[in-house]
């Protein structure tokens, strides 16, 4: 068997997975309310930059901490948010675990 044929088959498994397709109709959901939608973005840029300054500096920014916990703690009160990031969630470790999977099968001729 091709290594192309199997990862275009492993990419529709994933695009049928359950994952998948529950953070598809969750981002569909944010995407038809404008203003969860601008709120989520606000909470994501503010998660960013709360762990940009970390890695910037090695240690937390209390200020940006507290601002990216503030939003999510309001966005999680909205059912729809509360699915999206539960979904986005799942999805994450879905591809994060394929991922591992791939990264230990090569790991004999990527390590030094």
């Amino acid at each position: 068997m091709n290594v192309y044929d199997t990862v275009n088959r492993l990419a529709s498994e994933i695009k049928a997975s359950e994952e998948y397709v529950n953070y598809k109709m969750a981002k569909e959901a944010i995407n038809m309310k404008q203003d969860l939608k601008e709120k989520i973005k606000k909470f994501e840029k503010a998660r960013y930059d709360a762990q940009i300054k970390e890695l910037q500096t090695g240690k937390p920014d209390e200020e940006s901490l507290k601002e990216a916990q503030k939003l999510y703690i309001e966005l999680i009160e909205d059912q729809d948010a509360k699915r999206y990031f539960e979904a986005e969630t799942k999805f994450n470790i879905l591809i994060a675990d394929v991922n591992k999977i791939i990264g230990e099968a090569i790991q004999d001729v990527i390590k030094d």
